[in-house]
């Protein structure tokens, strides 16, 4: 593991390496105060954010290194210079390159140009902190993840991606419903069927939101992804049927809730199952620096 780009980059062991790291790092923080004794972390973000930057940068100060923050004021990395000549720069100074990005082929060309590892912290095509962290968070309420069924209801995107391998990987069973026309990717569809068959688990897609069936947890996410622009008027309509609500989680007979946040209240979901007593959000936000840290501790630490 030389970088963290994408979760269908990791093996089953990989994976369960990190998330059982990333609980242990959780219990006995003060075990892992030097883990990153002298190392530098570059973060570059194109987008905003609350969960990311800041489960990174406390979590990297939590393991003893540092963190630099880059915004970038000037537009999209590789307008006011290349792609390749940040990560050959950066390369020289810091230990690792955390990024935030609208492109993913962004991400690609600072680990292809870098000499470090680069941790993906978003991109168009994949989440994959946020992936880990609710893994993390599953594996606490489940003692085996592979019996887990999860559903996620609603704009097929790169958390959807992120979770579709995770689960596939893990062997678990994911059901993902969504609207015509808002379905994730075709290419990673594929692929996470494929791990899934691999490791005895099982993928199902439909947008019928009868098909739900019982799940143990329900996850969704915002209508409109950052950075697009589509008025929620000229959506509404379409994912209105796709409210997670308190009818819904009893139809499903689930008992957890989940969002990668930030969550809208009376759109996606409504409050009464947001703010409610099955409602992971707070464990999920938290678990972003636990599984975080598990991936810059296993990319760096000696």
């Amino acid at each position: 593991m030389n970088h963290l780009l994408s979760i269908k980059d990791l093996s089953q062991e990989q994976l369960k390496d990190l998330l059982a790291l990333a609980k242990k790092i959780k219990a006995n923080p003060a075990e892992y105060r030097n883990a990153l004794d002298g190392k530098s972390v570059v973060m570059l973000f194109e987008k905003p954010s609350l969960r990311t930057r800041v489960s990174f940068d406390i979590g990297i100060n939590k393991l003893g290194g540092h963190c630099l923050y880059l915004d970038q004021q000037n537009g999209a990395l590789g307008k006011r210079e290349p792609v390749s000549d940040f990560a050959a720069n950066i390369s020289c100074w810091a230990d690792a390159i955390v990024a935030r990005t609208f492109l993913h082929s962004t991400i690609e060309g600072l680990a292809e140009h870098g000499s470090v590892p680069v941790i993906n912290a978003l991109s168009d095509l994949y989440h994959p902190c946020q992936g880990l962290a609710d893994f993390l968070t599953l594996s606490e309420k489940f003692d085996d993840v592979s019996k887990v069924k999860l559903a996620y209801v609603g704009d097929g995107n790169n958390v959807t991606h992120s979770l579709m391998y995770g689960a596939a990987i893990l062997g678990a069973t994911m059901t993902v419903i969504c609207p015509p026309g808002q379905f994730p990717d075709g290419q990673v569809v594929v692929e996470a069927q494929s791990l899934a068959a691999q490791h005895g688990g099982k993928l199902i897609l439909t947008s019928d939101i009868e098909e739900i069936a019982q799940q143990d947890a329900i996850y969704t996410d915002t209508w409109i992804s950052m950075g697009d622009d589509s008025n929620l008027s000229d959506i509404e309509a379409k994912f209105k049927p796709y409210q997670v609500n308190a009818a819904m989680m009893k139809k499903a007979g689930a008992n957890f809730f989940m969002h990668c946040l930030p969550a809208y209240r009376g759109v996606e979901v409504t409050a009464d199952v947001v703010d409610g007593e099955g409602s992971l959000i707070l464990q999920q936000a938290e678990n972003r620096m636990h599984a975080q840290n598990a991936v810059l501790v296993t990319l760096l630490a000696k």
